[in-house]
């Protein structure tokens, strides 16, 4: 059965970091675009970042310069690396394969 489970979340002060990897299990996940999502309590799910099968990465506004993503296909996982956190950054994060797979997600919560 093709499963993505994440690990990493936790609570960290503002300016601190997270490493969060997203294990896949399957035949899929070299040949699939990697996302990361996330969803604050109370709002809808927003998109992070991807990463494709080429390893070609796009973020959005909020995250780009703070938020890493990488992929290691030997491993079959992909990482987001959170830099310079920030309240704002609470949220249940995703990982997703082409949109169509999600994994149950971990929750970061970035409080002082």
């Amino acid at each position: 059965q093709v499963q993505l489970v994440e690990s990493g979340g936790g609570l960290v002060r503002p300016g601190g970091s997270l490493r969060l990897s997203c294990a896949a299990s399957g035949g899929f996940f070299r040949l699939s675009t990697m996302h990361w999502y996330r969803q604050a309590p109370g709002k809808q799910r927003e998109w992070v970042a991807f990463i494709t099968s080429t390893s070609s990465t796009n973020y959005a506004a909020s995250v780009r310069g703070r938020f890493t993503i990488s992929r290691d296909n030997a491993n079959n996982t992909i990482y987001l690396q959170l830099n310079n956190l920030k309240p704002e950054d609470t949220a249940v994060y995703y990982c997703a394969a082409d949109g169509v797979i999600w994994g149950q997600g971990t929750q970061v919560t970035v409080s002082s």
